[in-house]
């Protein structure tokens, strides 16, 4: 008997208290428990009903925990000759709400994502929390999990935890991706470890995929795991000898066709594998912190290409590089970069900075900010990468320093067949215009497509249309047969002309 149930029998407890003792024992119930209950319980029934409902030290759990959760899931369902699964749930975008409202608004966010989670499980199955952002599910035994029942359930739970969130500092809206995997009955020899290491690796999937992606883990993944496994131990000895080097992709003026640039594009060429895209190498340089390598590594093949085209006497006015947000975050950028101009002799509008739309839109303030201005004030060339994908507003390309807006290649896409994408399309080129930004049209791929872009205004393009991504010593060919080209086309005008 405690809290506020212990003074509901006051009364009784001060009669037996006179019938046994007299009035003194009367009294000191009378006042001694109340007392009691105002120590243990200060602030009166709200707070024991608040404390009732806290998290509890078990809803945020390490993998090892978590994985000897499984364990004993798996175990029981082993002995009862039944079932089992496990989901991996990431609410993306609880980073975001955090710069914007602080962290205590996404603590608030985490309790109310577990508690909207536990009330969609049966009593036996249980839901913690194993990261920042990331919840898992265990499903206590059963029958049977099939495909299609998890399938049903994992959509069941990205419906619930994707309903609005209300809060303090106002409503909130997440992504949910999911990631699972379900143990027959016939399997002997399932662990924990493997339960938990399947789904997470399925979440993996889904978030490649994302957002809002739901995946089931599949033996096609475990080999994609082992190789990204391998990937991430050669990652380190691939920088130190150079394997990992910029190509260069040109980019064309509109008006006069002549090269306006090149962007620079990181690829790995494997001694045994080949050439590794960036999207199966990138993912490795983040989880192991080497981003910033990355970029002081293409940064300086850069610089070295450029430098090497002037002396050759080969037009190429810039060269464009793309900066991760962790790259951004390092308070030292400006001054590296101011170095390396310095070192190769180069003028800081030689190089183009490539910013991802949610970088802008996701840093108003802070070191970001703060290097995006600082960088454009030393006279480098600041492109908005991949526009119209994100969220940044026009008052966020107001606030930053930004030179040339690039459209995303979706708005692209048979722009010359399709009518829709081309009212799109001409939108964006308005809005640039009238905010007095130049435009570069990623992932043109037809002589038609190339063609409507100029109609419509947008001042480079780029993409296979034009010409693939180069490895360094086939960029002066390209340059040269192409700005051949363009003087005999000119040639051939002014004569017909």
């Amino acid at each position: 008997m405690q809290g506020p149930h212990m003074l509901a029998f006051l009364p009784a407890l001060s009669l037996a208290g006179f019938w046994l003792g007299g009035e003194a024992v009367l009294v000191a119930v009378a006042l001694g428990l109340p007392a009691i209950y105002s120590v243990v319980y200060p602030h009166g029934v709200h707070r024991a009903e608040h404390l009732a409902r806290l998290p509890l030290s078990s809803d945020l759990v390490d993998i090892s925990s978590a994985q000897a959760m499984a364990e004993q899931v798996v175990e029981r369902a082993r002995t009862a000759n039944l079932s089992t699964a496990c989901f991996m749930i990431e609410a993306e975008g609880l980073d975001t709400i955090g710069r914007r409202s602080g962290n205590d608004s996404v603590e608030v966010l985490r309790d109310m994502i577990l508690g909207r989670l536990r009330g969609m499980l049966r009593r036996d199955d249980s839901a913690v929390r194993v990261g920042d952002s990331r919840f898992m599910v265990l499903l206590g035994p059963s029958l049977r999990h099939d495909l299609e029942t998890m399938l049903t359930l994992a959509a069941r739970f990205q419906r619930g935890l994707e309903e609005p969130l209300e809060t303090g500092t106002g409503t909130h809206f997440l992504s949910v991706s999911l990631g699972f995997h379900a143990i027959p009955a016939s399997v002997s020899d399932a662990t924990g470890s493997r339960l938990v290491d399947a789904a997470q690796t399925a979440l993996s999937e889904a978030m490649a995929n994302g957002p809002s992606a739901i995946r089931a883990w599949s033996d096609s993944m475990r080999a994609e795991r082992s190789a990204r496994l391998s990937l991430l131990g050669e990652i380190d000895r691939a920088l130190a000898r150079g394997q990992i080097q910029p190509w260069f992709q040109p980019q064309i003026c509109t008006s006069t066709g002549k090269i306006s640039g090149v962007e620079a594009l990181a690829r790995w060429i494997h001694p045994e594998r080949g050439i590794i895209p960036p999207g199966q190498f990138l993912g490795a340089l983040e989880e192991t912190g080497q981003m910033d390598r990355l970029g002081e590594v293409v940064l300086q093949h850069s610089l070295t290409a450029l430098r090497g085209w002037d002396e050759a006497g080969i037009d190429i006015p810039r060269i464009s590089v793309n900066f991760s947000g962790t790259e951004l975050r390092n308070p030292q950028l400006v001054e590296r970069i101011k170095w390396e101009l310095d070192r190769f002799g180069l003028m800081p509008g030689r190089l183009g900075i490539e910013v991802l739309e949610t970088v802008i839109a996701d840093s108003p303030e802070g070191v970001v900010a703060r290097n995006i201005m600082e960088l454009s004030d030393l006279g480098c060339h600041i492109d908005l990468d991949d526009f119209g994908t994100g969220h940044a507003s026009i008052t966020a390309l107001r606030r930053f320093p930004v030179n040339r807006l690039k459209i995303d290649r979706s708005f692209v896409s048979h722009v010359d067949r399709d009518e829709e994408q081309r009212r799109m399309l001409a939108a964006i080129l308005g809005l640039a215009d009238r905010l007095g930004l130049e435009t570069l049209a990623e992932g043109v791929e037809s002589v038609g497509e190339h063609a409507l872009l100029a109609q419509l205004g947008c001042d480079h393009v780029q993409g296979f249309g034009i010409a693939r991504p180069l490895p360094l010593e086939k960029v002066a060919d390209w340059a040269r047969a192409h700005t051949a080209r363009i003087a005999e086309a000119q040639n051939l005008g002014r004569s017909t002309g």
